[in-house]
């Protein structure tokens, strides 16, 4: 109860800005009232956190653009410099971080070695490359199921367990009302069109409502087939600022590199160069591998290749990694101590992402 009221807190803090309108009309009748003032704040208070936890709206922010087989929200690299959290997450997964987060390193290698013996499914004593790709799969599987599940608990499912599209637009933005001028969804009427869009894909057989199913679909779009040109088209809306589209050099840079990513110091050593050493390589990545045919920009197929990538295993290519990291005899297998004496590289000095693996571990 406690982690869903802070919960509860934290969306009506991101929210108040966007309801700045509709809390002046509700103080405004407040002033007019002749009710004891305290009463009307106890009033206030109750009708703001059931108004927000009944409208918990999405943000909109910058999203990482490649989605098929992603393991993480973190990028692998940081200004070219190697980011363990990716690893952490790919093979632990990220939805208990805060519990991990406060072990200590000892306790992490306790645990870590519970994660160790469940990876290892022959039972030799050494995790594989298959192993380890098997593992860091399910990690991200049960990431999606588990994500789902929470996510059609907190919607009010019918009784023949389908989701209409009318409870979920009530659910997540407060009202069922059209985005209509004058209409308490008018701001955010992108976003809803948006969502409506994408839900209209998901509902293969066009009934208006969501198996669950349909659903994991919808909220998750990367991993369906048949729901790739709606993640095309929502890149394209996110970057695409002129309209044309496609997507041209400048447009991609200002997607990854906004004016809050600026560094200082980094400008600094750069010199006249005008940008960091990473930004110069995207730009290379966009001259020389995304843009296909060489005419300055991407089109539809180019940016689905991008974020949807069908020629990189992201779990074989992490695989190679964590192994290559950390193979101290360099016999292409990791031994249970290989894997604890490079803790820090699975699951951090201080542990982060450690994931329902091991707060289930009685399943293992």
């Amino acid at each position: 109860m406690v982690a869903e009221f802070l919960t509860v807190v934290n969306i009506w803090y991101r929210l108040i800005n966007k309801k700045g309108l509709e809390q002046e009309r509700i103080r405004h009748k407040m002033q007019q009232s002749s009710i004891d003032k305290r009463l009307v704040l106890f009033v206030f208070v109750v009708f703001m956190l059931t108004n927000v936890y009944c409208s918990a709206i999405p943000a909109n922010e910058k999203k990482q653009r490649v989605h098929e087989k992603s393991l993480s929200d973190e990028e692998h690299e940081v200004k070219g410099e190697h980011n363990m959290e990716y690893d952490h997450d790919a093979f632990l997964g990220h939805e208990q971080a805060e519990t991990f987060d406060q072990l200590s390193p000892e306790e992490s290698k306790v645990r870590l070695a519970i994660i160790v013996d469940k990876i290892d499914k022959d039972k030799d004593g050494k995790v594989t490359n298959p192993e380890l790709q098997w593992w860091i799969q399910y990690i991200q599987h049960m990431y999606i199921a588990t994500d789902t599940d929470r996510m059609w608990r907190d919607h009010d499912s019918d009784v023949d367990n389908t989701l209409h599209w009318e409870a979920y637009q009530k659910r997540t933005f407060g009202y069922t009302d059209e985005p209509n001028e004058g209409s308490p969804t008018f701001e955010y009427k992108n976003m809803i069109e948006r969502d409506r869009r994408r839900w209209k894909h998901a509902d293969k057989n066009e009934d208006g409502k969501l198996t669950k199913e349909e659903f994991q679909d919808f909220l998750h779009p990367e991993e369906a087939e048949h729901m790739r040109s709606i993640v095309v088209d929502e890149t394209l809306e996110d970057i695409d600022k002129d309209g044309d589209g496609f997507i041209s050099p400048q447009e991609y840079i200002d997607d990854i590199w906004g004016d809050d990513d600026d560094d200082e110091d980094e400008d600094e050593a750069d010199g006249d160069k005008g940008e960091p050493e990473w930004v110069r390589s995207e730009r290379e990545q966009f001259s020389n591998f995304r843009d296909k045919n060489r005419d300055g920009k991407l089109d539809r197929k180019e940016i689905e290749q991008w974020i949807i990538p069908e020629d990189y295993d992201h779990s074989k290519a992490e695989a190679v990694h964590l192994i290559e990291s950390a193979d101290a005899n360099r016999d292409g297998v990791l031994s249970k101590e290989e894997i604890l004496d490079k803790y820090d590289l699975f699951v951090g000095s201080q542990a982060t992402d450690f994931g329902e693996a091991l707060t289930r571990h009685e399943e293992f």
